[in-house]
């Protein structure tokens, strides 16, 4: 673990008194819902439970469905044309931390790169520290590239959760102190309570499960429009991409899938559970069992209805994985388990760089990765989960390793936030002029 260069305005920890978590919060979204916790717990462990906490929103009433509001920790709605309630937002705080896993990517919308961005810039105007705690990076258009090159490089401390994150960032020739890490969601444990809850609730998967996550590949980027239909609509005036040539993609994808778990329940007996990562996966997820022969061995299990803690559980309690979200393939990985029998194996279906690096971290890149444009994709997907379900091991073995790795390297997200915190420095302006130094290691 190394950071390139440090610069802070940090005098001491103990100036730091109201902390602001800006990230993708409170849109039914299970990882954003684990990171959001697990960031909670560090920065009280850093600063102490005095620490003030807000939370932007969206979303505000969802963001209640797990987090409880207190004079210690607040929830603060922002309109969509963001850009006023996001700076006073800023302005009303010591400490900014980037909570959003894709941060540094314009896949899914430029609205929300804008948005981490915009906070970014307004703290660095204020000089007040911004910390990228354990995020992401991937493809950007030619301008948002230079607004992440500009803006990036003034932030105070960016942690990435892969080293090909911080490797891209590079690439961006973005110069702030990057320091890699894991994602803080694999130090994300589920209430024991929960125990056996995906057997209590649907019985029939007691004699064991095949979990799908699945995703509308077809509905990204979010687009700015004034009109458009209103199923397709994000928060006005966003909305969803959608032409005649996406509809006929994604009726042919679920229908494809529902052909292809057809096949599995025949074939191997066992039920599929539905994993709704994200509310606006329900759509998709719906559409694949309708076409479906044999939907009463399915069921849909969606972060509308259960939280991150319930979630989890029902991950860890599937005998098999097919996954195109990223959180899924973190989440569903025990770090507590000591033997690797117990691990759930996992096949990506993949579309983006997040779950490509996962994969590659994880050593299973090159068998278990198939890109969702294969025109062998679901012949590829018969014959990994059929080697899979034959020998679970085979791949088990791997996973125990590499993720215990991750679970050892997402603890140094805290560690660095505390070493930030501790450091005196001199002021900004002399700080962002001196020689790269390695001040963490």
């Amino acid at each position: 673990m190394k950071i390139d260069k440090t610069k802070s305005i940090i005098e001491n920890k103990s100036n730091i008194h109201r902390v602001l978590l800006m990230g993708y919060n409170g849109a039914n979204n299970t990882g954003s819902e684990a990171r959001l916790l697990t960031i909670i717990k560090d920065v009280r462990k850093v600063y102490g439970d005095d620490i003030e906490i807000t939370i932007p929103t969206m979303f505000s009433n969802n963001l209640r469905r797990y987090i409880k509001e207190g004079p210690k920790l607040k929830i603060a709605e922002y309109p969509p044309v963001y850009f006023l309630t996001l700076r006073r937002l800023v302005r009303e705080h010591d400490l900014i931390l980037l909570t959003e896993g894709s941060c540094y990517m314009d896949t899914w919308s430029f609205y929300l790169l804008w948005a981490f961005l915009w906070v970014s810039w307004c703290a660095i105007k204020n000089r007040i520290p911004v910390v990228a705690y354990a995020i992401d990076s991937g493809s950007l258009s030619p301008l948002n590239k230079i607004l992440v090159q500009k803006v990036a490089s003034k932030t105070d401390l960016i942690i990435t959760r892969t080293q090909a994150s911080a490797d891209r960032l590079k690439g961006f020739k973005v110069s702030a102190p990057i320091a890699v890490t894991a994602d803080c969601a694999f130090d994300f444990h589920p209430d024991p309570a929960d125990q056996d809850l995906l057997k209590r609730t649907w019985p029939k998967a007691a004699s064991g499960a095949i979990g799908i996550a699945a995703v509308d590949f077809y509905l990204w980027p979010v687009v700015l429009r004034l009109w458009g239909r209103r199923k397709n609509c994000y928060r006005w005036p966003f909305y969803y991409s959608d032409s005649r040539e996406r509809r006929i993609a994604r009726q042919t994808m679920a229908e494809n899938y529902a052909c292809f778990l057809d096949r599995t329940i025949e074939k191997h007996g066992r039920p599929i559970t539905f994993i709704c990562m994200e509310e606006l996966d329900e759509s998709f997820t719906r559409l694949i069992q309708s076409l479906m022969c044999h939907k009463d061995q399915t069921r849909i299990f969606s972060s509308r209805e259960y939280n991150a803690y319930e979630m989890t559980t029902i991950l860890r309690s599937l005998d098999l994985l097919i996954t195109s979200r990223y959180h899924a393939g973190v989440l569903s990985l025990d770090s507590t388990v000591l033997s690797p029998h117990e691990l759930v194996p996992q096949i990506a279906i993949g579309h983006d760089q997040r779950l490509r690096d996962l994969y590659r971290d994880l050593g299973i890149y090159d068998q278990y990765f198939l890109e969702h444009s294969s025109p062998q994709l679901f012949q590829l997907l018969d014959e990994r989960v059929e080697s899979l379900l034959q020998n679970p091991a085979s791949q088990q073995e791997i996973l125990h390793k590499n993720s215990q790795i991750q679970h050892i390297y997402s603890k140094h997200n805290i560690e660095l936030l505390d070493k930030f915190s501790n450091q005196s420095w001199l002021n900004i302006e002399a700080k962002r002029n001196n020689k790269l130094r390695e001040v963490i290691s």
